[in-house]
């Protein structure tokens, strides 16, 4: 019989993805069949799947964790945000529609059952899905028609462990507080409560635990100390994306609006040889770049208008004067084009916006849009890249008989004619170390990057196997009926 834990936090950014993929790992490790679980997600970091859809990217490291390939029923509803009060629906890893906050919390719970076919049909195939919650069950104003947290939890009757992050301060509050504020019917789904990032000597916390399981009557599942090696597992949330000091190679990053799909800044923080800096609203982008690296984006042509409001287009102008190299993905290489058309409306209202002009291209923005696993040579060196591409819009002009990536039957990218100006919609290449290091040159290291990324799952697997009691959360695991 396949059993579940559902492991949700007393707020926001509190460690809930990255102790699920700790968890997956560990009891993998264990001989266990693992899969990871989340009803409801909110982030425009996505990852394509093998069933031709997408979830977020933290499900995919979590399937990862657990040794499986990402798939879609691992992350049922995916919310991608387009707007400060808007977001494009992704139900089962296919587009739905696009909604208001206000409509979308009025139809939520008509996904429902989507999201429980999705799970029952998970746990056909494992012994353990490991769930994640989204936010925090104490915001008791959205428990209607929830089903990112104790919606789900009842409705699939799945017990669950709540995680407090000592590392903001006011953890016994977050922890006693949400059960103070919590509706008996959910605070009887709490079985078990942990405290994750602590620093310093754990046992200091002894009475605050204490406290809590005496005001809870929740089970302790321990302290987790702060797990230094985090930062070496891709980011999920945009809050996450931050600047890296490395070697002097420095590569500027414009932290757009709307980013989307920063996973491919991740292997470039952990060169030992690069600096990866980003650069915040406000600021300039620093004259000593060897490259600017514009990144995805949810909703092009706003972020285009973002971009020069931060006068960042001055900025590039003065990079590429100086002999400085810029390298565009997906939104960012529509960005560098000479014109955007949106004559459909996909973006916004129908028109023609003039992008940045470094590179001789145009893009028509379509309604179709491309998922795919992507397998590549980079033409310059025959090297093999693998990514993926998650985007609207096909690009086309004469830079574009300079593509630098062979796909198949087809080429991909574009190209200035000095080749120090380049785009392309593939996300993921500098996880490929052939292709970084080609693309890097001197900077790069012999850092191989996807088994840095699978030896810091393991550490994480250490980590919570060491300070956290699994065979306790075993036993809390409800076993599914569906």
């Amino acid at each position: 019989m396949t059993k579940a834990i559902m492991i949700q936090g007393a707020g926001s950014n509190v460690g809930k993805s990255m102790i699920v993929a700790g968890i997956a790992r560990a009891l993998t490790r264990r001989g266990l069949k693992v899969a990871p679980f989340k009803p409801q997600n909110m982030s425009n970091n996505a990852a394509v799947t093998s069933d031709g859809g997408e979830i977020g990217r933290a499900q995919a490291l979590q399937a990862r964790a657990c040794y499986l390939a990402p798939h879609t029923d691992m992350n049922p509803v995916l919310l991608k945000p387009e707007s400060d009060v808007g977001a494009q629906v992704v139900v089962q890893g296919k587009r739905f529609a696009t909604m208001k906050a206000r409509d979308y919390g009025k139809q939520k719970s008509t996904l429902m059952p989507h999201v429980l076919e999705s799970f029952y049909r998970l746990a056909a195939s494992v012994d353990l899905i490991v769930i994640e919650g989204a936010g925090s069950p104490a915001e008791i104003n959205l428990r209607a028609g929830d089903i990112a947290n104790m919606g789900f939890a009842e409705a699939a009757n799945v017990p669950v462990v709540l995680v407090g992050d000592i590392d903001r301060g006011g953890v016994i509050a977050q922890l006693v507080g949400t059960h103070a504020v919590l509706p008996d019917n959910d605070r009887g789904l709490i079985k078990a409560f942990t405290v994750n990032k602590f620093r310093g000597d754990v046992s200091l916390f002894d009475q605050g635990l204490d406290e809590i399981v005496n005001r809870t009557g929740w089970r302790s599942l321990g302290v987790l100390p702060w797990f230094a090696d985090a930062w070496r597992l891709p980011a999920e949330d945009v809050m996450d994306i931050s600047s890296s000091e490395g070697g002097d190679f420095k590569i500027v990053v414009p932290k757009l609006s709307r980013i989307a799909n920063f996973d491919d800044l991740d292997p470039l923080s952990n060169e030992p040889g690069v600096t990866v800096q980003i650069v915040e609203a406000g600021q300039a982008l620093p004259g000593d770049a060897d490259l600017v690296l514009i990144p995805g984006s949810k909703s092009t042509i706003a972020d285009l208008t973002y971009f020069r409001a931060q006068g960042w287009d001055i900025d590039l102008q003065a990079h590429i004067r100086r002999g400085g190299r810029v390298l565009g993905i997906c939104g960012g290489y529509q960005m560098l084009g000479r014109e955007i058309i949106d004559d459909a409306g996909i973006e916004g209202p129908p028109g023609r916006v003039a992008g940045l002009g470094h590179l001789n291209v145009t893009t028509h923005m379509t309604p179709h849009k491309q998922l795919s696993e992507v397998r590549a040579t980079y033409t310059a060196t025959g090297d093999e890249v693998l990514g993926y591409e998650i985007h609207i819009g096909r690009t086309e002009g004469p830079d574009c008989t300079r593509a630098w990536l062979h796909i198949a039957e087809r080429t991909e990218g574009a190209a200035s004619e000095n080749l120090r100006i380049m785009g392309c919609y593939v996300h993921g290449l500098f996880a490929s170390d052939a292709f970084r290091s080609a693309f890097l040159g001197k900077a790069a290291g012999n850092v191989g990057y996807e088994s840095t990324v699978d030896s810091t799952l393991d550490a994480l697997a250490d980590h919570i196997e060491t300070h956290m009691d699994l065979d306790a959360l075993l036993e809390l695991s409800g076993e599914i009926a569906g």
